[in-house]
């Protein structure tokens, strides 16, 4: 079996793994394992931009305060100010690197998006988060230093305790299953960065690429790691609705330009269920798309900014404006039909300021950790700067902590496994999980669907836990295990919660309670 030595592993190839790995490469060997091909994550999926206090009369505290109040009070204050205050900075590396972002008279064009109480928002067109991808991704790969694994899907991490080593408990690496030769690779290092974003595909309807399975989540899980406020789940309110039109998401910037919303007789309704109206934050606006989708009988609601020149729409939202037409959808003269679909995890892998986790030589950045930031709700384009911010502050974190020897490692045995016989068993069990997630674990919740939810997740445990000690790992197996366990953590925090609070609405508990507080789960075994 293959073995790999290093001074840093990064599992993940979004904007924060990608951001680490250029901030350690002149001081560290460092590896990054992807699970596809590098750019195949969610952070080339962003159409907003990146929040950042730039323009005169914004600012750092009315950043912090516009985030707050999105975070319905469960937000970290120290978190909050560390990111705000370091976002500029952020925008002038990534501009240092080469990132084409807009500009307007020779400056950065800089626009606003739901809950902002200014227009701080950097961007390039309707396309930030690929400009920014291609332009690490071209920097990466002229990097010495940095050695590139695609198609590596992570197993598991490898740490003291499960090896029965003597001493304290630390992560010491990982196994990653290759899948051009189907073998599980060991890795080894004494630091271990976890950037493999959210869990969207928990849910049937999600704006996130297949990628987004919650496999850092799990990992970090397994291996004793506290989670936090997983309940709070973002359904971005505007997912192009369209039969061929998988996962495209009508960036929020497009209400932040004016976007309407509309029933389908052209009547406007977010002014009576916010005095924001369109602007509100996403929880709201969600809830309130949501409602008035289950009160008319609905299939969608339109999003209507054909006020807006053909001139306008064309120089802002490129994408939108040709993805559109290819289905038929000329946004120039008609509204776009749209629905909330599951968008980003606010909660995750509980993380200090550097993000390092509960365990020591492990860390966890971008949307697989919950650094209080976010709070019960992500304000827009709070989070490719969380990315940015943090995978900075994680680098400086490893590059002070002492070195340490490397353990040696048991390679991979899977000697006692077979292969499957009926892989039909994943995919319908994938299939089952993301429609009664949906159902039961949505934008609206009940106690009675929760426990229903619950209950499924158990069943489900049981037959995928058989699976995977009867056979050989593939990814579907490995990424279904992660999706089931992340499920079960987002139930028991949901339940935890007896209250309504941003993201997490409940019919049985529509009241807020006091004092505001995180949820933690703790793992059985530290």
């Amino acid at each position: 079996m293959a073995s790999h030595d290093f001074d840093v592993l990064i599992v993940g190839s979004g904007l924060a793994g990608l951001s680490a790995a250029l901030h350690l490469a002149p001081t560290h060997r460092v590896a990054v394992i992807t699970k596809r091909a590098l750019h195949d994550g969610a952070s080339g999926w962003a159409q907003g931009g990146i929040a950042a206090v730039l323009a005169e009369g914004d600012s750092f505290d009315a950043h912090v305060q516009d985030t707050l109040v999105a975070g319905a009070g469960l937000c970290d204050l120290a978190a909050t100010r560390f990111v705000v205050e370091h976002a500029p900075e952020a925008i002038r590396w990534l501009q240092g690197l080469g990132v084409p972002f807009s500009q307007e008279d020779g400056a950065l064009h800089l626009t606003r998006e739901g809950g902002h109480g200014a227009r701080r928002i950097v961007h390039a067109a309707d396309a930030t988060g690929a400009a920014v991808q291609r332009t690490l991704i071209d920097v990466v790969r002229a990097t010495p230093g940095i050695t590139l694994f695609e198609h590596h899907t992570l197993v598991d991490l490898i740490t003291a305790r499960k090896l029965g080593l003597p001493g304290g408990q630390r992560c010491l690496g990982l196994y990653a299953l290759h899948e051009a030769t189907d073998e599980v690779v060991t890795f080894r290092a004494p630091q271990t960065i976890l950037a493999t974003g959210g869990a969207g595909k928990v849910y049937l309807y999600t704006t996130n690429p297949d990628t987004a399975t919650g496999d850092g989540i799990a990992a970090a899980w397994r291996a004793g790691c506290r989670m936090a406020n997983l309940e709070f789940i973002q359904f971005h309110p505007t997912c192009l609705y369209h039969p061929h039109a998988k996962s495209f998401l009508i960036t929020e910037a497009v209400r932040g330009e004016g976007g309407r919303l509309l029933l389908p007789d052209g009547t406007r309704f977010m002014p009576q269920h916010d005095a924001r109206a369109e602007l509100a934050p996403r929880d709201v606006v969600a809830r309130a798309i949501d409602y008035e989708m289950k009160r008319h009988g609905l299939d969608c609601v339109h999003l209507d900014i054909s006020h807006q020149s053909p001139a306008f729409l064309q120089a802002h939202f490129p994408n939108i404006l040709a993805r559109c037409a290819e289905l038929g959808i000329d946004i120039t003269r008609q509204p776009i039909p749209v629905v909330p679909a599951a968008h980003y995890t606010c909660g995750g892998v509980l993380t200090d300021l550097a993000g390092r986790t509960d365990l020591p030589g492990l860390l966890a950045i971008g949307e697989t950790a919950c650094t209080g930031l976010h709070g019960a709700n992500r304000l827009a384009s709070n989070s490719l700067v969380e990315c940015m911010v943090y995978a900075r502050a994680a680098a400086q974190a490893v590059a002070q902590a002492p070195r340490a020897e490397l353990s040696a490692l048991p390679p991979w045995d899977d000697s006692q496994v077979t292969d499957a016989d009926e892989c039909v068993v994943i995919s319908h069990n994938w299939d089952e999980l993301r429609r009664f997630m949906w159902d039961y674990v949505g934008i609206v919740r009940t106690d009675k669907r929760l426990e229903r939810a619950a209950h499924r997740i158990a069943l489900l445990q049981g037959e995928i836990h058989e699976f995977y000690a009867h056979f050989h790992v593939t990814r579907d197996l490995l990424e279904l295990r992660n999706l089931v366990q992340v499920a079960e953590l987002i139930v028991r925090s949901a339940q935890m919660r007896r209250e309504s609070r941003g993201l997490h609405f409940s019919r049985d508990w529509p009241a807020l309670a006091a004092p505001a507080a995180p949820t933690i789960l703790v793992p059985p075994v530290r």
